[in-house]
């Protein structure tokens, strides 16, 4: 479909020696990468390490060039592999964070949108990274979004499960809406309860409702705010250095090295209130199409969601965004 005057209403595993702040903003919440890192940080400086020796191989990933003052524009991916080597990710957020302003922003694009996957036929986005990793998900983004990212983190969400019970072995305080068990693995019950990993990660990933894919993305947004608050509490900083074995085996990560310590160790001693959230595509910015080689989509006028995009990512005023239901919230 032509995009011009389009308006409508509708490197393999990196070894994880180096975990990194990301899982403060996936809807994985945060782990040790603060505490790690300084703590790797002060052993290299003595001389000593508890790196262990062997080839590290990583995925190819050209990311932007930024300056550690800069905002710093990370794309979070979560997927369900089993075991499998290619997978399509169920979850697709660019996380930003402002270290001049101490800000925390979350961009959520929904996987089903219809993008030119550059060299490739057009698709849904999410099939960028089946088809070609993080590094043709990062050029997909750029082309049809014009983002520049800098790192990005994929994680399992095996991990995610585990990373929740070790943070909070007595699970996450978490308001149910609706009753929810169709394809998530548990059965949900409506009402304020402490969800485990399990639990949690189902009540992240449910979709069978009326809102679909828009009432799952607020959903995570939701859990990711809440496990900020637990990892940031005294109980979850001093759970740090478990959660770092925990999510190794789970995430493949290009953040690293001591040269983002002085950002990381800004946002844990200066955490945002809040971490400001939007939705792509905005409210009547899409149509859902269907095609015979991709099945239902969602066709989204580019412009006007580039224009939300560049308002919310460089706006320092707004607090939060609920994209999704076009209002802004003090």
């Amino acid at each position: 479909m032509n995009r011009q005057g389009f308006k409508k209403k509708k490197k393999k595993k990196l070894k994880i020696i180096n975990v990194t702040f990301v899982i403060l903003v996936l809807l994985l919440g945060l782990s040790g990468y603060i505490y790690y890192q300084y703590s790797q940080g002060l052993q290299q400086a003595s001389g000593k390490s508890t790196v262990s020796a062997g080839e590290t191989t990583k995925t190819e990933f050209n990311g932007a060039e930024t300056e550690l003052t800069d905002k710093i524009n990370i794309l979070l991916l979560g997927v369900d592999s089993r075991g499998e080597e290619q997978s399509r990710t169920d979850t697709i957020m660019i996380a930003q964070y402002d270290p001049e302003n101490q800000k925390a922003k979350l961009v959520s694009l929904m996987r089903d949108i219809y993008v030119e996957i550059p060299d490739k036929q057009s698709y849904k986005i999410n099939t960028a990274y089946f088809l070609g990793g993080p590094e043709l998900l990062r050029k997909t983004i750029k082309q049809n979004f014009d983002i520049d990212i800098h790192y990005y983190a994929v994680i399992d969400f095996k991990g995610f499960e585990s990373v929740v019970d070790t943070l909070a072995p007595n699970g996450i305080e978490m308001d149910v809406e609706k009753r929810m068990s169709e394809n998530i693995g548990v059965v949900l019950q409506p009402g304020l309860q402490n969800l485990n990993g399990k639990q949690l990660l189902g009540y992240a990933r449910f979709r069978h409702d009326a809102n679909g894919d828009f009432g799952r993305v607020e959903r995570q947004q939701k859990v990711i705010n809440a496990l900020k608050d637990e990892a940031i509490s005294i109980n979850g900083v001093a759970k740090l250095p478990k959660l770092v074995g925990t999510i190794q085996p789970y995430i493949d990560t290009n953040l690293e090295g001591l040269d983002l310590l002085a950002v990381v160790k800004d946002f844990f001693l200066h955490p945002p209130a809040d971490i400001e959230t939007l939705t792509i595509p905005v409210e009547q910015s899409y149509t859902m199409e269907s095609y015979e080689h991709a099945g239902s989509v969602l066709e989204i006028d580019f412009e006007e969601n580039k224009q939300a995009i560049e308002q919310f990512l460089n706006d320092n005023t707004v607090i939060s965004q609920n994209a999704s239901a076009g209002q802004k919230v003090e």
